[in-house]
């Protein structure tokens, strides 16, 4: 463990899906209100996974990287926003998107973190859409 509050570290989808519903589901679902049915999707066991843990082994934040090349599902325990996880957590996952090889990376931001994302180097294009309810921008990053 590092002298911080919290570390990142790559998870496994089938042996970490209890601590990834444990961020997800009262960020998304509870917080922001997204439906169930859509939180959840084809896409997460394909996907790489990242987990924000506390000093004490307890999930704070996660992220994934969908093999469309696509960051998402980036959510940090409100207790704990605005101390870095969210950085730290994207940082990781394009790290692991160049270790891949991949030339850019895609996702879609909710409005109200466009800016978050453009300070990491993110590109937003085309108009705002609607994503389970929330105002959404596509944004891209050439790594």
């Amino acid at each position: 463990m590092t002298t911080r509050a919290f570390t990142v570290v790559d998870a496994d989808y089938a042996r970490d899906l209890p601590l990834l519903r444990a961020v997800r589901e009262p960020v998304f679902v509870h917080e922001q209100q997204v439906p169930i049915e859509l939180e959840w999707d084809d896409l997460d066991p394909l996907s790489v996974h990242v987990l924000a843990m506390d000093n004490e082994g307890r999930p704070v934040g996660t992220g994934r990287l969908t093999p469309e090349r696509k960051i998402g599902r980036m959510a940090v325990l409100d207790n704990w926003r605005g101390h870095g996880v969210g950085a730290e957590l994207l940082t990781r996952l394009i790290a692991i998107a160049q270790s891949m090889g991949y030339p850019a990376i895609e996702l879609h931001a909710q409005v109200s973190a466009e800016d978050f994302y453009r300070r990491h180097g993110f590109v937003t294009y085309g108009d705002v859409f609607e994503e389970a309810g929330i105002d959404h921008v596509h944004m891209h990053r050439a790594l």
